[in-house]
């Protein structure tokens, strides 16, 4: 089973964003806390790609896939063509540094990390790849 979702860069799209991972993963994902659990991942990862890479510019795109290749696995790609972030080279600040700065921000790949069993980012076909994979049963 597979899903197809694009989205504009603009922060105002990610609630259609969390609506079409809810219902594209209902009869997949028995454990609604899992099923908020990937959906904030995926909202903070495209949330990151839209400001960071993006600007939050609407005419920009993001591709989201959703593949279910097996009971239990789910595998979502988010596919874009802005400034490549490398979230597997990404240096997570110390809490400790991020509470004495009194820095907003800083955690969001931290959270994606731990909810999502593997995060890699890859290029392909000239494009930027977030893949991420999730182990529900």
């Amino acid at each position: 089973m597979s899903y197809q979702y694009s989205i504009g860069c603009s922060l105002e799209n990610l609630k259609g964003m969390r609506d079409f991972v809810r219902k594209s993963l209902r009869s997949h994902v028995a454990s609604d806390v899992v099923l908020n659990e990937i959906i904030l991942a995926l909202d903070e990862m495209c949330s990151n790609l839209m400001i960071h890479a993006h600007h939050c510019n609407p005419d920009h795109r993001l591709e989201m896939s959703i593949d279910v290749p097996q009971k239990g696995k789910v595998v979502f790609e988010i596919m874009d063509d802005g400034e490549m972030f490398d979230i597997n080279r990404f240096q997570e600040p110390k809490i400790d540094n991020l509470i004495h700065e009194k820095r907003k921000g800083g955690l969001g790949i931290r959270l994606v990390k731990s909810i999502m069993d593997e995060v890699l980012y890859v290029k392909r076909n000239g494009r930027n790849v977030c893949r991420l994979t999730k182990q529900v049963a």
